[in-house]
């Protein structure tokens, strides 16, 4: 697995220590062996999951801001855990409603030595952000204005900043943006072997 995570991430232009090459082939062999019982995510080939979970993770750490991030609806841990491994200094909240994705979490947490996440269960307009975060990511909402609604108490006013992974540039939504939201970027993201388009919408608070 290595050799093809090498060969991605060469294709991706992204220079990883081995450390971290390793934590992401083990968090592969976790999501690969507990999905059987578990059912955490329809990729079941882990030479996929390197392209559909790993890699279209990590494409996203350049565009970041800050140094502490929530992955709201965060299910197996995606994007998360790839970012929280790629990024050592930062801390990762990994948000979500349902208890056995976040047993699978803690699980990841303790075989990894992940000592930057905090698997955390709740419905996300219940929990409290204290203190506000840097960035809110998610890439599990149906809608911009779902994920505005339901986060809009998360980030840190005003330099905090919503992170959405979308396919397609999803410009019918970016028409209808909310009052007091300004749209910071779109960028258009390159994930080697995936098909499909992925875009990073990012997103203030005025």
């Amino acid at each position: 697995m290595l050799i093809k995570l090498n060969s991605l991430l060469n294709a991706a232009d992204i220079e990883l220590p081995d450390q971290q090459k390793l934590q992401l082939i083990g968090y592969v062999e976790l999501l690969h062996k507990w999905n059987k019982a578990y059912n955490l995510t329809s990729v079941r080939n882990p030479q996929q999951m390197l392209v559909r979970h790993i890699l279209d993770s990590i494409v996203v750490n350049p565009h970041l801001q800050g140094r502490r991030f929530i992955d709201v609806g965060t299910g197996p841990g995606l994007p998360g855990i790839p970012l929280a491994i790629v990024r050592p200094d930062s801390h990762f909240t990994l948000l979500d409603s349902l208890g056995k994705r976040v047993r699978f979490l803690r699980q990841v947490q303790h075989e990894l030595g992940l000592s930057n996440i905090e698997p955390v269960q709740s419905r996300v307009e219940e929990f409290a952000a204290n203190p506000p975060f840097d960035g809110v990511i998610s890439r599990a909402f149906a809608s911009l204005q779902d994920m505005l609604s339901w986060c809009h108490h998360l980030p840190a006013k005003p330099e905090g900043r919503f992170y959405a992974l979308k396919g397609v540039r999803p410009d019918d939504e970016l028409a209808t943006l909310p009052a007091g939201i300004t749209l910071e970027s779109v960028v258009r993201l390159q994930v080697p072997e995936l098909e499909g388009e992925r875009h990073l919408v990012t997103l203030k608070s005025n």
